[in-house]
């Protein structure tokens, strides 16, 4: 155990932040949607259905 332990800080496996640009890109659709919303009423419906669609997608995923 200790082997894994020296070889993951060797490697800088701790320090890897490559997910990080993606959950900052679906934040920033996520507010961007709720803007659209915001300005143009008639497309909320749409963009629900939208948020809707995804949701049921994320838990069909982890069941």
């Amino acid at each position: 155990m200790r082997r894994f332990w020296t070889n993951a800080a060797r490697w800088g496996f701790w320090q890897e932040d490559g997910g990080q640009d993606l959950v900052e890109y679906a934040l920033l659709a996520g507010f961007v949607a709720v803007a659209g919303a915001a300005a143009f009423p008639p497309a909320a419906q749409s963009i629900s259905s939208i948020f809707s669609r995804v949701q049921s997608v994320l838990s069909q995923a982890g069941a």
